[in-house]
C-alpha cells in the first residue's frame, strides 16, 4: 500500500454553500476544438485536474499556443482545422481515457504520425471500440496486443465517411468517430443503441459547424470549419454527485451547490437519487453557452433501496461509485443492471466497490452486468481504491455512517478529476486527512 491515503473519522455532516471543479468532459473538447479551430478561443471555468491538464499539453506538443490555465481561464489560440505539426515525442496522456480516445479521432485524419500513450491503467483500458471503426473509415492504428494503448497512429491516411450503429452506448466513441468526421471525405453518422453524453455535438455547433441529428443518429460533413468562440464550463456534476450522496445520507446536512451542469444525458444521479428518496432541488435553471446549468440544493433524507432502470444507467455511468455508497446506506436492496461498463473504466468499478463495501460490513454481490447491495450499517475499516479517483471519493463520503474510521489507499489520481476534493469537503463538514504512504 503506498501513495496517498485519506483517512475519514466517522460521522457528521455536510453544509454550506459549494463549487466543485469545472466539468471534465466539457474541459477537454474545449481545448481539441479550440485549437483546431480559426481564431482565439477563451474558456472560463476550465478544469485543472491532470486529465484535462493532459489534454491542453498534447495541443502545446503539436504547436498549438494556449496561454493559462489561471484560475479556471485558458486562452487557445486556434490553429485551424489543418495547422496540427507533428509532435517531437509520444503523446503521454496519464490517466485519461477521454484524451485518448477522442484525440485517436482526431488525430486518424492527420498527415502526420503520433504515438499514444499513458499510464498503467490506461493502458489496460479497451481501445478497440475506437481503433476498429477508425480503421473502417481508413485509418492506420497500431495497438498493444489485445488493442490496448500505446496506439501508434500513422498519417497520412484518407478517411471515409461511414454510418457506424455503436455496440455499446459510449460518448468517447460517439465523438472520436465525429472528430474523424470532420477530416472524413463525405458523410460519418454515428447511431446510439442508447443516449450518452452530447457535449461533442453540442460544443461543435457552438463552434459553428454544422451537425445533422435523425433520432438515434447523428451526423457530420467532412471538410467543414470550425470558429473560435467563448466557452463557459459549468461545474461537473460527476464532482457534484459525492456531495448530493453526501449530504442525503448524513442526518442534518444541507448543502448548496453552484453552476452545476445539468445536461440531460448527464443527470441520472439526480433521478436514481430521487427515486431512492433524496431532497434535491434545482434552483435557478438557466443556459450558459449552450448547456444547461442550475444550483442544486441537497437536505438529508431517509434512503431506499430500488431496481434502478436500466435506461438511466448510461446517463450516471460516471456516478455509481457514489450511488453504490447511497445504496449501502439505504433501507432495503438496490439492484443494478445493465453496466457492463463500469467493470471496464479506471478499475473494475463493480469488484471494487463491492470488495470495498463489505469491508465495511456491507452485503454486496458483484454480477457480471451489475451489482445487488443489501443497505445496512456501516463500520469502519480500510478500503483500496485501486487508483480510481471516482472510488476514493466515494469511500470518504461513506465515512458519514460509518460506525469507525474509514482509511482509503491509493488517493493520488483523485487529481486527475477533482483537484482540492480534500480541502473542499473539509470545509464542509467531512473529517477527512490526507497523508503520503498510510
Amino acid at each position: 500500500m503506498s501513495g496517498v491515503v485519506f483517512r475519514v473519522a466517522p460521522g457528521g455532516s455536510l453544509s454550506g454553500t459549494l463549487r466543485v471543479p469545472g466539468d471534465k468532459s466539457i474541459s477537454h473538447r474545449s481545448i481539441m476544438l479550440g485549437a483546431i479551430a480559426d481564431g482565439v478561443t477563451r474558456v472560463e471555468g476550465f478544469l485543472e485536474g491532470e486529465d484535462a491538464l493532459a489534454t491542453l499539453q498534447a495541443f502545446r506538443s503539436m504547436g498549438v499556443e494556449i496561454e493559462g490555465p489561471q484560475a479556471g481561464r485558458v486562452v487557445i489560440h486556434g490553429v485551424g482545422r489543418d495547422g496540427l505539426r507533428p509532435p517531437q515525442g509520444e503523446l503521454y496522456l496519464g490517466n485519461s481515457g477521454t484524451s485518448m480516445r477522442l484525440l485517436a479521432g482526431l488525430l486518424a485524419g492527420q498527415p502526420f504520425d503520433s504515438l499514444l500513450t499513458g499510464d498503467e491503467s490506461l493502458s489496460r483500458r479497451p481501445m478497440k471500440r475506437v481503433t476498429e471503426p477508425l480503421a473502417r473509415m481508413g485509418a492506420r492504428i497500431d495497438a498493444a496486443e489485445g488493442g490496448t494503448a500505446p496506439l501508434r497512429i500513422h498519417g497520412g491516411s484518407r478517411l471515409t465517411g461511414i454510418d457506424y450503429p455503436m455496440p455499446v452506448a459510449s460518448a468517447q466513441v460517439k465523438s472520436c468517430l465525429l472528430l474523424a468526421g470532420l477530416y472524413a471525405e463525405g458523410r460519418t453518422c454515428v447511431t446510439e443503441p442508447a443516449p450518452t453524453r452530447d457535449h461533442t455535438e453540442r460544443m461543435l455547433e457552438a463552434f459553428g459547424y454544422p451537425l445533422h441529428r435523425d433520432g438515434a443518429s447523428v451526423c457530420v460533413e467532412g471538410g467543414g470549419r470550425l470558429t473560435a468562440t467563448d466557452i463557459h464550463v459549468p461545474a461537473d456534476i460527476s464532482s457534484a454527485a459525492f456531495f448530493l450522496v453526501g449530504a442525503s445520507i448524513a442526518p442534518g446536512s444541507e448543502l448548496l451547490l453552484e453552476h452545476v451542469g445539468i445536461n440531460p444525458t448527464r443527470d441520472g444521479v439526480i433521478h436514481i437519487l430521487r427515486q431512492m428518496g433524496a431532497h434535491i432541488e434545482l434552483l435557478a435553471p438557466r443556459q450558459v453557452g449552450g448547456e444547461p446549468v442550475a444550483d442544486l440544493r441537497v437536505r438529508h433524507a431517509p434512503l431506499h433501496g430500488i431496481e434502478i432502470d436500466p435506461a438511466l444507467v448510461p446517463l450516471a455511468i460516471d456516478e455509481f461509485p457514489a450511488l453504490f455508497v447511497a445504496a449501502a446506506c439505504a433501507e432495503g436492496r438496490t439492484v443494478l443492471r445493465g453496466a457492463e461498463e463500469l467493470r471496464v473504466k479506471e478499475s473494475d468499478r463493480i469488484a471494487v466497490m463491492a470488495d470495498g463495501l463489505r469491508r465495511l460490513g456491507i452485503t454486496a454481490e458483484p454480477t457480471a452486468d451489475g451489482i445487488v447491495i443489501e443497505g445496512g450499517a456501516l463500520r469502519g475499516g480500510r478500503v483500496e481504491s485501486h487508483g480510481d479517483h471516482r472510488i476514493a471519493m466515494s469511500f470518504a463520503m461513506a465515512a458519514l455512517r460509518a460506525d469507525g474510521e474509514v482509511v482509503i489507499d491509493d488517493c493520488a489520481n483523485v487529481n486527475t478529476s477533482f483537484p482540492g476534493f480534500a480541502g473542499l469537503a473539509a470545509g464542509a463538514g467531512l473529517a477527512i486527512q490526507v497523508s503520503d504512504d498510510g
